[in-house]
């Protein structure tokens, strides 16, 4: 169905500067379930779920799980995960974020949480983090707002986004147990006792106290298929924690990494940042420096892909020259004026088959050959009122500087994170078959 809104702005700066330790990883063989559905209302004005903070930690190497974790999800704008939580599970749904570090949950306080909310009154692993915790220090820097006791001497936190979304609650640790002998140790996470969204977020990205780096996951992955369903409904992908079994058909390119040291203001360190080269559009390789695409001193430029953000956006050099070839190719239908989402200006009435017949295909290039192709008939996104949008915004109307690579550019395509290889692989797939 045709989004009547954009999704949510994630933008979560929460990074960890202590260690935490953890029980010795066990051998554990999972699988579960994703669930993807449009967001709330009250995401109306942002596009874009990307964490964009400076000065995080990187992840220590160190020991992972073995997990082999599997589930299906529905997909329209952003990739919602249903998952067992607590002792005995309750299941709780989470949107899947590459983009962000700090898990939470919605927590029941009755009488005006759904009732779909954890309740931490039912979990026997459940605990919450005291005053005292290493974690619960004012002067621990990129919480939104610092931490603070609050009157049962129990860590406080906020995070506001920079859409005006928010939550708050307390620190905790909670289990996820997939089965009665495959469960997560004690995990931190942030349970919401008020927020503006159902939903809660699975932070996985490269920071220490993201979801994929608490449970020691080795490596995960998803396929994200068409949104254009025939029968009207979400289509449905696949979900892996742990390996996947057609991995040896990915190919694969390594992560940019950058020093704890290098103090760049627009840089997220936390990100999977990739090693774009160029974009092309209907055969034809577009004039833009590589330089483009990568960071500069102030980190302005860095590429990333984020399973958070729907559409894709661009720096302005970048942005530019892509709409400068799409003028010449389709110019006479666009609608003139029209700016959807703040962001995107290069949308058209008419029927998207036509228009993206006209457009072609597009490719984004990175370094070992690796390409992520989107087909012309994937071009364009129906954003409501019979208007196709060719799914790339210009990110300064954002307030960002950074290339993000968003879901929509990833529909029928495997993407796996590999934490342990420090590596991302893509692999075209049916994504809309059980794969």
């Amino acid at each position: 169905m045709a989004p009547s809104t954009p999704l949510l702005l994630f933008f979560l700066l929460f990074a960890s500067l202590v260690s935490l330790s953890y029980p010795k990883p066990s051998n554990q063989s999972l699988s579960f379930s994703l669930t993807s559905l449009p967001l709330s209302s009250h995401s109306k004005n942002s596009l874009f779920s990307s964490s964009l903070a400076s000065q995080f930690k990187q992840n220590p190497n160190t020991k992972t799980s073995s997990y082999n974790y599997r589930s299906s999800f529905k997909y329209s704008m952003a990739l919602i995960v249903s998952l067992p939580i607590g002792t005995p599970p309750q299941t709780q749904q989470m949107v899947l974020d590459t983009g962000s570090q700090l898990s939470w949950i919605q927590c029941k306080v009755p009488p005006k949480t759904p009732p779909t909310a954890f309740d931490p009154l039912l979990s026997s692993s459940f605990s919450v983090l005291p005053c005292n915790h290493s974690l619960c220090k004012p002067r621990v820097p990129d919480y939104t707002l610092p931490t603070s006791c609050d009157q049962n001497r129990l860590c406080h936190y906020s995070y506001f986004y920079a859409d005006g979304t928010y939550a708050e609650g307390n620190l905790v640790r909670e289990k996820f147990t997939f089965s009665s002998s495959q469960t997560t140790p004690p995990l931190i996470l942030g349970c919401a006792t008020d927020s503006s969204d159902t939903q809660g977020i699975l932070g996985m990205n490269l920071g220490r106290l993201s979801f994929s780096s608490l449970a020691k996951i080795s490596r995960f992955s998803y396929c994200v298929p068409p949104r254009r369903s025939q029968s009207g409904s979400s289509p449905t992908g696949s979900f892996y924690l742990g390996p996947n079994p057609s991995s040896s058909g990915f190919k694969y390119v390594n992560l940019m990494t950058y020093r704890q040291s290098q103090r760049m203001p627009n840089l997220d360190p936390l990100a999977y940042t990739l090693p774009m080269l160029g974009i092309r559009i209907n055969g034809k390789k577009l004039n833009i420096s590589t330089s483009v695409f990568r960071a500069d001193p102030s980190g302005a430029g860095q590429t990333l892909i984020d399973s958070g953000t729907w559409f894709t956006f661009l720096v302005d050099e970048a942005y530019s020259k892509v709409k400068e070839e799409i003028v010449k190719l389709a110019g006479p239908k666009l609608k003139k004026g029209y700016v959807y989402g703040g962001s995107l200006d290069m949308c058209f009435d008419g029927d998207a088959m036509v228009i993206g017949r006209m457009i072609g295909n597009m490719a984004f290039e990175f370094e070992n050959g690796v390409e992520i192709v989107v087909e012309r008939e994937k071009m364009l996104a129906d954003v409501g009122g019979g208007v196709q949008c060719l799914g790339i915004g210009r990110s300064d109307l954002l307030g960002v500087a950074s290339n993000i690579i968003g879901n929509f550019h990833q529909q029928d395509l495997w993407v796996e994170f590999d934490l342990v290889g420090r590596r991302v692989g893509f692999g075209r797939a049916d994504c809309s078959r059980s794969v």
